[in-house]
Protein backbone atom coordinates (compact mmCIF):
# COMPACT_ATOMS: atom_id res chain seq x y z
CA UNK A 1 0.00 0.00 0.00
CA UNK A 2 2.49 2.38 0.99
CA UNK A 3 4.53 1.50 -2.47
CA UNK A 4 1.36 2.81 -4.18
CA UNK A 5 0.55 6.08 -2.05
CA UNK A 6 4.40 7.16 -2.72
CA UNK A 7 3.87 6.24 -6.50
CA UNK A 8 0.28 8.18 -6.85
CA UNK A 9 2.22 11.29 -5.13
CA UNK A 10 5.32 10.84 -7.94
CA UNK A 11 2.84 10.91 -10.63
CA UNK A 12 1.11 13.46 -9.30
CA UNK A 13 4.40 16.04 -8.83
CA UNK A 14 5.27 14.76 -12.48
CA UNK A 15 1.98 16.21 -13.66
CA UNK A 16 1.97 19.42 -11.28
CA UNK A 17 5.43 20.22 -13.33
CA UNK A 18 4.11 19.26 -16.83
CA UNK A 19 1.20 21.73 -16.08
CA UNK A 20 1.70 25.26 -18.29
CA UNK A 21 1.14 27.95 -15.99
CA UNK A 22 -1.73 30.17 -17.43
CA UNK A 23 0.40 33.76 -16.11
CA UNK A 24 3.48 35.23 -16.42
CA UNK A 25 6.09 35.55 -13.77
CA UNK A 26 7.39 39.16 -14.10
CA UNK A 27 9.88 40.62 -11.27
CA UNK A 28 13.18 42.80 -11.90
CA UNK A 29 15.28 45.88 -10.32
CA UNK A 30 15.48 49.33 -11.84
CA UNK A 31 18.29 51.76 -10.99
CA UNK A 32 17.45 55.26 -10.35
CA UNK A 33 13.71 54.50 -10.61
CA UNK A 34 11.86 57.36 -12.35
CA UNK A 35 8.37 56.69 -10.74
CA UNK A 36 6.55 54.24 -7.85
CA UNK A 37 5.26 52.18 -10.57
CA UNK A 38 5.61 50.55 -13.61
CA UNK A 39 3.00 49.63 -16.52
CA UNK A 40 2.60 47.12 -19.27
CA UNK A 41 0.69 47.88 -21.42
CA UNK A 42 -1.23 47.53 -24.79
CA UNK A 43 -3.90 49.20 -26.61
CA UNK A 44 -6.37 46.58 -25.44
CA UNK A 45 -4.39 45.47 -21.77
CA UNK A 46 -2.60 47.88 -18.67
CA UNK A 47 -1.11 46.44 -15.51
CA UNK A 48 0.26 48.56 -13.10
CA UNK A 49 3.12 47.27 -11.12
CA UNK A 50 4.38 48.37 -7.89
CA UNK A 51 8.12 49.60 -7.48
CA UNK A 52 9.49 49.33 -3.95
CA UNK A 53 11.62 52.01 -2.74
CA UNK A 54 15.18 49.69 -3.46
CA UNK A 55 13.73 49.66 -6.78
CA UNK A 56 12.57 46.06 -7.27
CA UNK A 57 9.32 44.75 -8.19
CA UNK A 58 7.10 41.44 -9.25
CA UNK A 59 4.14 40.27 -10.36
CA UNK A 60 1.88 38.04 -12.04
CA UNK A 61 0.37 38.82 -14.97
CA UNK A 62 -2.55 36.92 -17.38
CA UNK A 63 -1.63 38.04 -20.71
CA UNK A 64 -2.56 37.17 -24.86
CA UNK A 65 0.81 36.44 -26.26
CA UNK A 66 2.46 39.30 -27.53
CA UNK A 67 4.66 42.37 -27.58
CA UNK A 68 4.08 44.93 -24.76
CA UNK A 69 5.17 48.25 -23.70
CA UNK A 70 7.32 48.00 -21.13
CA UNK A 71 6.97 51.62 -19.00
CA UNK A 72 8.53 53.01 -16.04
CA UNK A 73 7.16 56.79 -15.55
CA UNK A 74 9.43 58.07 -17.67
CA UNK A 75 10.86 55.77 -20.83
CA UNK A 76 9.52 52.76 -22.19
CA UNK A 77 10.60 49.58 -24.18
CA UNK A 78 9.10 46.66 -26.03
CA UNK A 79 9.05 43.16 -23.83
CA UNK A 80 7.74 40.14 -25.42
CA UNK A 81 5.14 38.26 -22.94
CA UNK A 82 3.85 34.56 -23.21
CA UNK A 83 1.75 32.50 -20.20
CA UNK A 84 4.51 30.51 -18.74
CA UNK A 85 7.26 32.54 -18.95
CA UNK A 86 9.17 33.75 -15.57
CA UNK A 87 11.13 36.99 -16.88
CA UNK A 88 13.28 39.24 -14.73
CA UNK A 89 13.97 42.65 -15.86
CA UNK A 90 17.09 45.04 -14.97
CA UNK A 91 17.73 48.50 -16.28
CA UNK A 92 19.23 51.81 -14.89
CA UNK A 93 17.42 54.66 -15.89
CA UNK A 94 20.46 56.93 -16.49
CA UNK A 95 21.03 54.87 -19.47
CA UNK A 96 17.29 53.32 -20.64
CA UNK A 97 17.62 51.46 -23.81
CA UNK A 98 21.54 50.81 -23.40
CA UNK A 99 20.70 48.77 -20.32
CA UNK A 100 17.99 47.25 -19.89
CA UNK A 101 18.04 43.21 -19.67
CA UNK A 102 15.89 40.36 -19.61
CA UNK A 103 16.50 36.88 -17.63
CA UNK A 104 14.85 33.83 -16.83
CA UNK A 105 12.28 31.80 -19.63
CA UNK A 106 11.38 33.42 -22.30
CA UNK A 107 13.43 36.27 -21.64
CA UNK A 108 15.31 35.59 -25.36
CA UNK A 109 12.46 37.00 -27.44
CA UNK A 110 12.25 40.40 -25.29
CA UNK A 111 16.17 40.73 -25.34
CA UNK A 112 15.90 40.57 -29.17
CA UNK A 113 13.70 43.02 -29.42
CA UNK A 114 16.00 45.17 -26.99
CA UNK A 115 18.82 44.80 -29.57
CA UNK A 116 16.29 45.74 -32.45
CA UNK A 117 15.56 48.68 -30.78
CA UNK A 118 19.03 49.95 -30.59
CA UNK A 119 19.83 48.56 -33.90
CA UNK A 120 17.47 50.72 -35.38
CA UNK A 121 18.32 53.70 -33.61
CA UNK A 122 21.91 53.76 -34.57
CA UNK A 123 20.28 52.84 -38.48
CA UNK A 124 18.15 55.97 -38.34
CA UNK A 125 20.77 58.60 -37.56
CA UNK A 126 18.28 61.55 -38.38
CA UNK A 127 20.68 64.01 -38.40
CA UNK A 128 23.32 62.62 -39.99
CA UNK A 129 21.14 61.07 -43.20
CA UNK A 130 19.18 64.32 -43.22
CA UNK A 131 22.56 65.42 -44.90
CA UNK A 132 22.93 63.17 -47.63
CA UNK A 133 21.69 64.10 -51.14
CA UNK A 134 18.54 62.04 -52.51
CA UNK A 135 21.29 59.42 -54.36
CA UNK A 136 23.30 58.86 -51.16
CA UNK A 137 19.86 58.31 -49.22
CA UNK A 138 18.68 55.69 -51.68
CA UNK A 139 22.40 53.66 -51.39
CA UNK A 140 21.67 53.96 -47.55
CA UNK A 141 18.71 52.96 -47.12
CA UNK A 142 19.25 49.95 -49.58
CA UNK A 143 22.17 49.25 -46.70
CA UNK A 144 19.82 49.48 -43.46
CA UNK A 145 17.28 46.79 -45.42
CA UNK A 146 20.03 44.48 -45.81
CA UNK A 147 21.25 44.91 -42.54
CA UNK A 148 18.16 44.49 -41.15
CA UNK A 149 17.19 41.71 -43.05
CA UNK A 150 20.60 40.11 -42.20
CA UNK A 151 19.75 40.37 -38.42
CA UNK A 152 16.35 38.91 -38.30
CA UNK A 153 17.28 36.02 -40.69
CA UNK A 154 19.89 35.15 -38.09
CA UNK A 155 17.21 35.05 -34.99
CA UNK A 156 15.05 32.56 -36.83
CA UNK A 157 15.07 31.06 -33.28
CA UNK A 158 12.74 33.98 -32.36
CA UNK A 159 9.30 33.62 -31.93
CA UNK A 160 7.35 33.93 -35.31
CA UNK A 161 4.76 36.40 -34.23
CA UNK A 162 7.43 38.85 -33.68
CA UNK A 163 9.54 38.29 -36.68
CA UNK A 164 6.08 38.06 -39.09
CA UNK A 165 5.40 40.83 -37.16
CA UNK A 166 8.94 42.48 -38.12
CA UNK A 167 9.43 41.50 -41.60
CA UNK A 168 5.33 43.05 -42.51
CA UNK A 169 6.61 46.26 -41.59
CA UNK A 170 9.70 46.74 -42.49
CA UNK A 171 9.07 48.13 -45.96
CA UNK A 172 5.95 50.37 -44.23
CA UNK A 173 8.63 51.96 -41.52
CA UNK A 174 11.52 52.28 -44.32
CA UNK A 175 9.13 54.02 -46.70
CA UNK A 176 7.83 56.62 -43.80
CA UNK A 177 11.48 57.29 -42.57
CA UNK A 178 12.94 57.86 -46.49
CA UNK A 179 9.88 59.99 -47.46
CA UNK A 180 10.83 61.79 -44.32
CA UNK A 181 14.24 62.43 -44.84
CA UNK A 182 13.34 63.35 -48.10
CA UNK A 183 11.18 66.28 -47.61
CA UNK A 184 13.70 67.56 -45.32
CA UNK A 185 16.50 67.16 -47.73
CA UNK A 186 13.87 68.96 -50.31
CA UNK A 187 13.33 71.58 -47.38
CA UNK A 188 17.31 72.28 -46.97
CA UNK A 189 17.48 72.79 -50.62
CA UNK A 190 15.03 74.91 -51.36
CA UNK A 191 15.34 76.92 -48.03
CA UNK A 192 19.45 76.41 -48.06
CA UNK A 193 21.51 78.20 -45.33
CA UNK A 194 22.85 81.68 -46.26
CA UNK A 195 19.64 82.48 -48.76
CA UNK A 196 16.69 85.28 -47.41
CA UNK A 197 14.27 83.76 -45.53
CA UNK A 198 10.65 83.86 -45.87
CA UNK A 199 9.60 87.02 -43.48
CA UNK A 200 6.37 87.60 -41.29
CA UNK A 201 4.81 91.04 -41.50
CA UNK A 202 2.26 92.07 -38.63
CA UNK A 203 1.64 89.57 -36.45
CA UNK A 204 -0.04 90.52 -33.37
CA UNK A 205 2.10 90.04 -30.35
CA UNK A 206 0.86 88.55 -26.75
CA UNK A 207 2.27 91.81 -25.10
CA UNK A 208 0.87 94.56 -27.73
CA UNK A 209 1.11 96.13 -31.08
CA UNK A 210 2.35 94.10 -33.93
CA UNK A 211 5.61 92.39 -34.88
CA UNK A 212 7.45 91.67 -38.19
CA UNK A 213 10.46 89.63 -38.92
CA UNK A 214 12.53 92.95 -40.12
CA UNK A 215 11.50 94.20 -36.34
CA UNK A 216 13.95 91.76 -35.37
CA UNK A 217 17.24 92.12 -37.44
CA UNK A 218 20.68 92.24 -35.34
CA UNK A 219 19.71 88.82 -33.70
CA UNK A 220 19.93 85.57 -34.60
CA UNK A 221 15.84 84.70 -34.34
CA UNK A 222 15.04 81.14 -33.32
CA UNK A 223 11.51 80.50 -34.25
CA UNK A 224 8.83 77.90 -32.53
CA UNK A 225 6.18 77.03 -34.21
CA UNK A 226 3.80 75.27 -32.02
CA UNK A 227 -0.10 75.28 -31.10
CA UNK A 228 -1.87 75.37 -27.83
CA UNK A 229 -3.56 71.72 -28.44
CA UNK A 230 -0.20 70.24 -30.21
CA UNK A 231 1.23 67.85 -27.01
CA UNK A 232 4.72 67.25 -28.71
CA UNK A 233 4.81 70.76 -28.46
CA UNK A 234 3.62 71.70 -25.13
CA UNK A 235 6.35 68.67 -24.23
CA UNK A 236 9.31 71.31 -25.07
CA UNK A 237 8.17 74.12 -23.06
CA UNK A 238 10.33 73.56 -20.16
CA UNK A 239 13.42 73.13 -22.31
CA UNK A 240 12.61 76.17 -23.84
CA UNK A 241 12.14 77.82 -20.53
CA UNK A 242 15.91 76.70 -19.79
CA UNK A 243 16.95 78.02 -22.97
CA UNK A 244 15.70 81.43 -22.68
CA UNK A 245 17.33 81.68 -19.47
CA UNK A 246 20.26 80.13 -20.70
CA UNK A 247 20.68 82.94 -23.65
CA UNK A 248 19.21 85.77 -21.81
CA UNK A 249 20.92 88.96 -22.85
CA UNK A 250 22.89 87.35 -25.20
CA UNK A 251 22.29 87.19 -29.60
CA UNK A 252 19.26 85.52 -30.21
CA UNK A 253 16.10 85.85 -29.34
CA UNK A 254 13.82 83.22 -29.01
CA UNK A 255 9.64 83.48 -30.63
CA UNK A 256 7.09 81.01 -30.65
CA UNK A 257 4.49 81.80 -33.66
CA UNK A 258 1.31 79.92 -32.62
CA UNK A 259 -0.72 78.32 -35.69
CA UNK A 260 -3.82 78.19 -33.73
CA UNK A 261 -6.48 78.60 -35.46
CA UNK A 262 -10.81 78.39 -36.09
CA UNK A 263 -10.90 74.58 -36.63
CA UNK A 264 -9.11 73.50 -33.82
CA UNK A 265 -11.42 75.57 -31.29
CA UNK A 266 -14.67 75.27 -32.29
CA UNK A 267 -15.01 77.16 -35.36
CA UNK A 268 -14.13 80.51 -33.33
CA UNK A 269 -11.09 82.71 -34.37
CA UNK A 270 -11.99 84.93 -31.24
CA UNK A 271 -11.91 81.40 -28.74
CA UNK A 272 -8.29 80.43 -30.49
CA UNK A 273 -7.15 83.78 -29.67
CA UNK A 274 -8.50 83.86 -26.50
CA UNK A 275 -6.84 80.02 -26.02
CA UNK A 276 -3.99 81.47 -26.56
CA UNK A 277 -3.42 84.09 -24.80
CA UNK A 278 -5.13 82.18 -21.83
CA UNK A 279 -2.29 79.87 -22.56
CA UNK A 280 0.93 81.93 -22.06
CA UNK A 281 -0.78 83.51 -18.87
CA UNK A 282 -1.40 80.00 -17.17
CA UNK A 283 2.20 78.85 -17.73
CA UNK A 284 3.98 81.98 -18.09
CA UNK A 285 5.69 81.86 -21.43
CA UNK A 286 8.95 83.90 -21.83
CA UNK A 287 9.93 84.83 -25.80
CA UNK A 288 8.01 86.78 -28.09
CA UNK A 289 4.53 85.35 -28.01
CA UNK A 290 3.11 85.87 -31.81
CA UNK A 291 -0.06 84.63 -33.47
CA UNK A 292 -0.25 83.78 -37.10
CA UNK A 293 -3.40 85.50 -38.41
CA UNK A 294 -4.27 82.69 -40.71
CA UNK A 295 -3.13 79.60 -38.55
CA UNK A 296 -1.71 77.09 -41.14
CA UNK A 297 -2.39 79.17 -44.34
CA UNK A 298 -0.26 82.29 -42.91
CA UNK A 299 2.27 82.72 -45.28
CA UNK A 300 5.32 82.40 -43.08
CA UNK A 301 3.78 78.98 -42.30
CA UNK A 302 3.19 78.33 -45.90
CA UNK A 303 6.83 79.01 -47.48
CA UNK A 304 8.34 77.66 -44.67
CA UNK A 305 6.65 74.17 -45.85
CA UNK A 306 5.33 73.94 -42.37
CA UNK A 307 3.42 70.37 -42.42
CA UNK A 308 3.54 69.34 -38.96
CA UNK A 309 4.49 71.02 -35.91
CA UNK A 310 6.24 71.25 -33.51
CA UNK A 311 9.16 73.15 -36.62
CA UNK A 312 11.71 74.91 -35.18
CA UNK A 313 13.74 77.65 -37.47
CA UNK A 314 17.02 79.79 -37.39
CA UNK A 315 17.17 82.41 -38.93
CA UNK A 316 20.73 84.94 -38.55
CA UNK A 317 20.96 88.32 -37.85
CA UNK A 318 20.68 90.04 -41.65
CA UNK A 319 17.78 88.13 -41.77
CA UNK A 320 19.30 84.75 -43.73
CA UNK A 321 18.28 81.25 -43.38
CA UNK A 322 20.49 78.96 -40.95
CA UNK A 323 18.43 76.57 -41.00
CA UNK A 324 14.65 75.54 -41.88
CA UNK A 325 14.94 72.40 -39.75
CA UNK A 326 16.32 73.49 -36.20
CA UNK A 327 17.00 71.09 -33.29
CA UNK A 328 14.51 70.92 -30.84
CA UNK A 329 15.07 72.64 -27.54
CA UNK A 330 15.25 69.31 -25.19
CA UNK A 331 18.29 67.85 -28.67
CA UNK A 332 21.36 69.01 -27.20
CA UNK A 333 22.80 69.84 -30.63
CA UNK A 334 21.21 72.72 -30.45
CA UNK A 335 23.28 74.33 -28.36
CA UNK A 336 25.88 72.38 -30.17
CA UNK A 337 24.62 74.63 -33.04
CA UNK A 338 24.67 77.68 -31.26
CA UNK A 339 27.85 77.75 -29.62
CA UNK A 340 29.34 76.68 -33.69
CA UNK A 341 27.28 80.54 -34.28
CA UNK A 342 29.24 82.34 -31.45
CA UNK A 343 26.04 83.13 -29.89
Amino acid sequence: MKKLLLLSAAIAIIACKQEPKDYVTLSGKITDKSSDSVVVRTRTYSKTIKVNPDGTFSDTLKVETGVYNFFDGNESTAIFLKNGFDIKVTLDTKEFDETVKYTGIGAEHSNFLAKNNMMQEQLFDMDALSNLDMDALDAKFNEIKLTLTEFYEANKDIDTLIMNNLSKNMDPMLNYYKGYLAESIALKTELAKGSPSPVFENYENYKGGKTSLSDLKGKYVYVDVWATWCGPCKAEIPSLKALEKQYHGKNIQFVSLSIDDDRSHGGSWDKAREDWKSFIADKQLGGIQLFAPNGWQSQFVLDYKIKGIPRFILIDPNGNVVTPDAPRPSDSSLTELFKSLNI
